[in-house]
């Protein structure tokens, strides 16, 4: 008997497995997978719930009635059922509203795993949208089939005006405030054009691409998407060939170099500081420490300093170099608070580590109904007394200038011996939502937005306008400069050197 009921218990065990098999390959995820209607309000409502309650800024650029606006169409275009891509289409339209480039969406992990690992084919053509809506190729990676140049003006794309193509995939983009040269140089970053026009309209089989030929007549070519290279069936030698592998400290030297790195001009007396991240994990402290202290033992009377690819980081680390610079004391924020110290949803914020936690220790509410982070609102950095750089400093900003680089020229600017050159930053000038940024998951489609926790108000006296950080010297990339593959603003400040000597 007991045979027998351990039988019956091994065979109902063995069938259950079988039947949890079966529903998992059933239910086996795909990357055309859609959604019902149902599940994608579900979605959105607390989409708008969690930003409701918890954004700090939701309405400092557009009015709440506006707002509601937005949220009210985007509910409104759930009427199908939508695949993934589609439903993040609609979300960015609406989070783009807010006007805050630190608050945007993101594909599931799922989803970001198959980008990953998929052969997709690729949109080959970069562009760089330029002064007075002129739209030229940047980058074409069909240099054998589609023998358009680099700085050649383009009209259309698929019979459609390609400035009303750029201002329609610009809607969902999200920026700080009203700066359009951010929006336009986002999509004149390399690949970022189609990765934009595949999340908005999607891929087309072919495209009939129209351009100004060299005498300024109207011409037409078309191009396909690019397949991925072919695996390799060829059979192998047995005896592969010897490669000699980049050892792990070299691999870390070029990824510290690509985010900073500092170098010498005898002749000109010069330092050609490239500060491309603000971010942990590339030793910025100690190579900034080393940099000015080669600076002033080489006797180094210009220092150049280029952000304009910084997207930004820690701001401890912005704060160091800033030190470095300034004469006088300064304050990062006038005012730095939340809205709220826990959410309603906190199943679906997912903060790194355990700063979430330290909400409680680190803000006190105050009588606006805020909750300030009083520490950096009373705190004063002085100018460094060790290794400070007193000669002249020339800053290379550009749009791509964001959070804690524009925070960084915002504070060195104005200064008698600092110079602003380039193009306005992409971070705002009168403050942004950012500092802490937990990620929330909606958990129908798994798709994520970036939640900014605190509204940084830089300098309450300036003007609230939503532009950038502007330069003291305006220089902009021309089709002339791209056609001669040139740098203006780096041939500008040296220029400016020499003129000096």
């Amino acid at each position: 008997m007991r045979n027998f009921f351990l039988r019956k218990f091994l065979l109902f065990g063995c069938l259950l497995a079988l039947l949890q098999s079966c529903a998992v390959s059933g239910t086996k995820w795909s990357p055309s997978e859609t959604y019902a209607p149902e599940q994608l309000k579900k979605d959105y409502k607390l989409f708008r719930s969690v930003l409701e309650e918890s954004h700090p800024s939701l309405y400092w650029y557009t009015p709440k009635d506006s707002m509601d606006y937005y949220f009210d169409w985007g509910y409104r275009q759930l009427t199908d059922s939508m695949t993934e891509p589609q439903f993040r289409s609609v979300l960015s339209y609406v989070i783009a509203k807010v006007k805050c480039g630190h608050t945007s969406t993101r594909y599931s992990r799922k989803f970001l795993r198959f980008l990953d690992t998929a052969r997709l084919p690729q949109f080959p053509i970069s562009i760089k949208a330029l002064d007075n809506d002129t739209i030229v190729i940047n980058n074409n990676l069909q240099k054998g089939n589609l023998l358009v140049k680099r700085g050649t003006i383009l009209t259309s794309l698929n019979k459609v005006p390609i400035q009303k193509i750029v201002d329609s995939l610009a809607r969902h983009i999200p920026a700080d405030g009203n700066n359009e040269q951010y929006l336009m140089q986002t999509l004149s970053n390399r690949g970022a054009f189609g990765g934009w026009l595949r999340l908005v309209a999607g891929y087309s089989n072919t495209y009939e691409l129209g351009y100004l030929d060299s005498t300024g007549k109207e011409e037409t070519i078309s191009f396909r998407l690019i397949e991925p290279p072919k695996k390799d069936s060829v059979k192998k030698p047995i005896v592969p060939e010897v490669v000699k592998p980049w050892k792990r400290r070299e691999q870390r030297a070029r990824s510290l170099e690509r985010a900073r790195s500092l170098q010498i001009d005898t002749g000109l007396s010069t330092g050609y500081l490239t500060i491309n991240t603000f971010n942990n994990g590339y030793q910025l402290r100690s190579f900034l420490s080393a940099t000015f202290s080669t600076l002033k033992k080489e006797n180094i009377q210009h220092l150049v300093i280029d952000i304009r690819s910084n997207g930004g980081g820690n701001v401890a680390h912005s704060t160091f170099l800033t030190r470095k610079i300034v004469s006088e004391p300064f304050k990062i924020a006038d005012s730095l608070y939340a809205v709220t110290r826990k959410s309603s949803y906190k199943n679906l914020v997912r903060y790194n580590g355990l700063i979430g936690g330290l909400m409680h220790f680190i803000t006190r509410k105050k009588s606006d109904g805020h909750y300030h982070f009083g520490y950096f609102e009373r705190k004063t950095f002085k100018p460094s007394k060790r290794h400070h750089y007193n000669g002249n400093v020339y800053v290379l900003t550009s749009p791509n200038s964001f959070s804690a680089a524009a925070l960084f020229a915002a504070k060195v600017k104005g200064q008698k011996n600092v110079t602003l050159i380039g193009e306005e930053t992409g971070g705002a000038a009168y403050g942004n939502s950012a500092w802490l940024i937990p990620d929330v998951r909606l958990p129908e489609t798994g798709i994520r937005f970036r939640l900014p926790k605190f509204r940084l108000v830089i300098d309450k006296n300036a003007v609230k306008d939503g532009r950038g950080v502007q330069p003291d010297i305006e220089v902009l990339t021309t089709r002339q400069s791209l056609i001669e593959n040139r740098d203006p603003k780096v041939e500008a400040v040296r220029a400016l050197i020499t003129n000096s000597q």
